[in-house]
């Protein structure tokens, strides 16, 4: 698996989505991505109560504990390399979580318009 150039949505490095919990595809904190990655987990998006709910509600339950596979679960606060199409969806349904668009691996706009990541783009300081 060859990983993709690490470049964000801004252009610039990608950087540092989430250790803890570790995130991204290549499970390396980042949002990285290559063509084995079908689901293009992309988007480094913050978690929010409503989008986890949302989550679980269409079929990906991402704050339950999954011990087995090493997962604790999300919580609001948490930041996750989340798949750009579920991203969009959300975004649809009028609860997409915020989005740390530096964190944002490029090939997410495959898939999101740049101007609905910047509508979700988190607040600074957060």
């Amino acid at each position: 698996m060859q990983k993709e150039v690490s470049v964000n949505v801004l252009g610039t490095p990608l950087e540092l989505c989430s250790r803890d919990p570790l995130t991204g595809f290549f499970r390396d904190g980042h949002c990285n991505t290559c063509s084995d990655d079908q689901g293009s987990h992309t988007v480094c998006a913050v978690m929010t109560a409503e989008f986890l709910a949302y989550s679980k509600y269409v079929g990906n339950d991402l704050s339950t504990p999954q011990p087995a596979f090493g997962f604790a679960g999300l919580k609001a606060g948490d930041q996750w390399c989340l798949c750009a199409a579920r991203f969009l969806q959300a975004h649809d349904e009028g609860c997409a979580p915020h989005v740390h668009l530096e964190a944002t691996h490029a090939h997410a706009l495959d898939i999101v318009p740049f101007d609905v990541l910047k509508l979700h783009a988190k607040p600074a300081g957060h």
